[in-house]
């Protein structure tokens, strides 16, 4: 810990710096210059040392956790007047940065070889991987409005790099422009909203903001209720909420398939942290605004996205990733029904834990499935562009790697023997029928129903055999690095099946 104090004379400010609290986003962004410096010195036959640097950063990031594990700490704290902090790793704030350092960790496994197989520029690949990992690692701990809206914008900015990253491509470019515009305007709607909160309340710390709300001068009214507004329309965007949810799909067809898998799991998690704190930690006051429109807005999402999931047809180009794409909108409108059960009830602590419960899960299962995808989508080995069809008789030429993303499927749809995936939907089922939100749990429970028809047809493919005149795919080795990414989330997946509790329990703990 360390004290920086002011020269003799003037006026006393101590503050204190817990170094151990900000470790982990810390030791990403520390990496992230490593690398960045190390890529002008090393010759390109030695950049792949590049990739096992940023993966061990990354697990020693995760590492960072453990001795925060059972008791809160602060820094970055205010020195006069009431104690307000900018940083908090609370069980909330751990929760959600050992989701985000693990699935970037995964996502640099995932990527090892397709970086060198698409001859991605390794230097700037790794850097903004890290720093991207590093703000969405800050985000779920900060305390503050600013601090809130710099950690996502940390976590965002390099991830519009990432999706452009193959240079050349038409679809690549086209997909980083629409990320990036779209990102653009939510975040000028976001800070207009954050403007006109601290305009009516005069703070920027969240639980400061929650005590002033309820208090504001009734000529503010209008300001605060729009700043609230606003806010929330900014974070929806960052989540991938319909109708905000148009730049996905286009977004990650045209990026690499790790990139999508990170968008898809880091990205979207930091949206909903984001988006958790601002609700449930600053608004509470507004409960009765947001709590419908985040209920009809989880509908809306769930809908549209298992929709879409359903119209994608076998023999389009990048069908595959594009399924991954529509089913990501469609989980993201099960992870908004936590949040806003939590608008009807006076504890939103468990509400919350519901959707930390249910990310952990779809973190572990959508890596595994994309990394799944990557090797059928291997170049050198000729398999295909990523279409649907592209896997049928998979069982015959790579019986492992089938098995494993038939499980991977079965987790999301909720069926066994991905226990997991159906406790984590009773879960959330469970907080919209506590909440009250008897209509919410219907139109999830059609939605599961739909999301059934596309999983279970793509598992069924996998095990069908190859149509008539067609060859089936070779038996092509694959890489060392992604097997292990399929292993290690397929050794996750089977675990938690197993011990469901393991997840769930954040479901039953107060996390605010």
């Amino acid at each position: 810990m360390t004290a920086l104090t002011a020269p003799q004379g003037a006026h006393q400010l101590v503050q204190s710096v817990d170094w151990a609290a900000v470790a982990p986003p810390a030791v990403a962004a520390v990496a992230a210059l490593v690398v960045l410096v190390a890529d002008l010195f090393l010759e390109d036959r030695r950049k792949g040392l590049l990739g096992w640097f940023s993966a061990a950063a990354l697990a020693l990031a995760a590492l960072a956790l453990l001795p925060l594990a059972g008791d809160d700490r602060a820094t970055f704290c205010l020195t006069a007047g009431p104690r307000a902090c900018s940083y908090v790793a609370d069980p909330f704030a751990l929760s959600i940065q050992l989701l985000v350092l693990g699935g970037a960790f995964v996502t640099a496994l995932l990527s090892m070889t397709p970086v060198r197989q698409e001859r991605l520029p390794e230097g700037e690949f790794w850097f903004l991987l890290l720093s991207s990992a590093s703000g969405a690692a800050l985000l779920p701990a900060s305390r503050d409005l600013a601090t809130l809206v710099v950690a996502l914008e940390v976590a965002s900015l390099p991830a519009f790099a990432l999706v452009g990253l193959r240079r050349g491509e038409r679809l690549s470019s086209e997909a980083a422009l629409k990320f990036f515009l779209s990102s653009v305007a939510a975040t000028a709607v976001m800070l207009l909203g954050v403007s006109f909160v601290y305009a009516a309340t005069g703070s920027m710390h969240l639980d400061a903001v929650a005590e002033a709300l309820p208090r504001v001068d009734s000529r503010l009214g209008t300001l605060a209720a729009t700043g609230v507004a606003l806010t929330l329309v900014g974070f929806a965007f960052k989540t991938a909420a319909a109708p905000f949810h148009f730049w996905v799909p286009d977004t990650y067809v045209g990026a690499p398939v790790p990139v999508a898998a990170y968008l898809s799991v880091v990205g979207k998690t930091a949206g909903f942290s984001g988006l958790i704190l601002v609700a449930v930690r600053a608004f509470p006051s507004y409960a009765d605004a947001w709590g419908p429109a985040l209920a009809v807005l989880a509908a809306l999402t769930m809908s549209v996205g298992n929709l879409g999931a359903l119209r994608q047809r076998r023999d389009t180009s990048h069908g595959a990733v594009r399924l991954l794409a529509w089913s990501s909108v469609g989980q993201a409108g099960y992870l908004l029904v936590p949040i806003a059960a939590a608008g009807y009830t006076d504890d939103g602590g468990e509400a919350v834990g519901a959707t930390v419960a249910y990310a952990l899960m779809y973190a572990v299962v959508n890596l595994g499935a994309f990394a799944v995808v990557a090797a059928v989508q291997r170049r050198d080995g000729a398999v295909g562009d990523g279409r649907l069809d592209d896997h049928r008789g998979l069982v015959r030429s790579h019986p492992w790697a089938a098995g494993a993303l038939g499980f991977f499927l079965l987790c999301l749809a909720g069926l066994p023997p991905g226990i997991v995936g159906l406790f984590a939907k009773v879960t959330v089922f469970s907080a919209a029928v506590h909440a009250g939100l008897g209509w919410l749990a219907v139109v999830m429970a059609v939605n599961v129903v739909i999301a059934l028809v596309y999983y279970l047809t793509w598992t069924a493919l996998l095990f069908r055999p190859a149509a008539e005149g067609s060859a089936v795919p070779a038996r092509v080795r694959v890489p060392a690095p992604l097997t292990a990414t399929i292993a290690l989330t397929g050794v996750c997946a089977l675990a938690v099946s197993g011990a469901p509790q393991l997840v769930l329990r954040f479901a039953d703990s107060t996390l605010f």
